[in-house]
């Protein structure tokens, strides 16, 4: 079996279990707190804290794991990235209180504490701009640190912001921009029989990713303005056009179009006398 390292709570989780669900990779719990599932004959999946998933995976205890790229990065651990799953997306920023005054982090003066909970990332960071700090490691809630005076300035996750602001804090520069990510192990991917497996995997939740921003669009068309119709809708590799049965001057357009462009596309065709438009979802695509 191939085994998967999956976040065991919160947002990561979440969306990582609907992916592989919508591939065909359901997990299959036991109990409800079961740390392992199986997902299928080939399968099974593991669930841990989302910052350790770089250390099972590079330790061996998993083949690959779905994590968030800031973990990969403050774990330093020899992991391979295999592709972008889009989802999880947050920044991590220097952030100071507003009354500071303080619009870079060159202006920050030596010894300057930084509360963070990633000691890594924020010590590389600072020491790549030529800046003396001070690590105050916190596990959580480093909002609150520079009005206890534990530290200066903080080094944290940031989605929206909104955070920062009701604590009067302003972001004064992004380190790094985070998202979930698929990691392998070394190991596993120069085996050729779990090679296999990982590739059939990635193929199969790329799928997925790439029909999410897409969707089938059906329409009848006249025939006299299928050339009209291409300049609508170009397509993949151009609409697929099929004849109507007992209607000579019809023709049934169908096509996949970008999920932004639909309302856009429906306008057109309805311009150019297209009847009968059915939009819907893909489950996956597969070029």
């Amino acid at each position: 079996m191939l085994r998967i390292a999956l976040p065991n709570k919160g947002r990561l989780s979440e969306e990582a279990l609907d992916l592989f669900a919508t591939a065909g990779l359901r997990a299959d719990f036991t109990s409800s707190r079961a740390l392992m599932a199986e997902m299928s004959p080939d399968y099974q999946a593991i669930f841990v804290r989302a910052s350790d998933i770089p250390e099972f995976v590079a330790d061996g205890a998993a083949d690959v794991g779905v994590t968030g790229y800031d973990l990969v990065v403050e774990s330093g651990r020899d992991v391979r990235e295999l592709f972008d799953l889009g989802f999880g997306r947050c920044r991590l920023s220097v952030a100071i209180p507003e009354s500071r005054g303080i619009d870079s982090v060159e202006d920050l003066p030596a010894g300057t504490r930084v509360a963070t909970s990633f000691p890594g990332v924020a010590s590389r960071f600072f020491a790549e701009r030529g800046i003396d700090i001070e690590l105050a490691k916190v596990s959580g809630a480093a909002e609150i640190a520079p009005h206890l005076g534990v530290a200066d300035v903080i080094v944290d996750l940031v989605s929206t912001g909104s955070t920062l602001r009701v604590n009067r804090l302003a972001e004064i520069e992004t380190i790094l921009e985070s998202t979930a990510r698929m990691i392998a192990s070394v190991e596993a991917l120069e085996d050729p029989g779990r090679r296999r497996k990982i590739d059939r995997l990635v193929t199969a939740l790329e799928a997925v990713l790439r029909a999410r921003a897409k969707r089938y669009l059906m329409a009848n068309v006249p025939r006299d303005r299928l050339d009209d119709v291409r300049k609508i809708v170009p397509g993949m590799n151009g609409p697929t056009v099929v004849d109507v049965m007992d209607a000579e001057q019809w023709v049934a357009v169908h096509v996949v179009v970008d999920e932004e462009r639909v309302f856009d596309t429906i306008s057109e065709l309805k311009e150019i006398g297209a009847e009968g438009i059915l939009v819907s979802q893909i489950e996956r695509l597969t070029p």
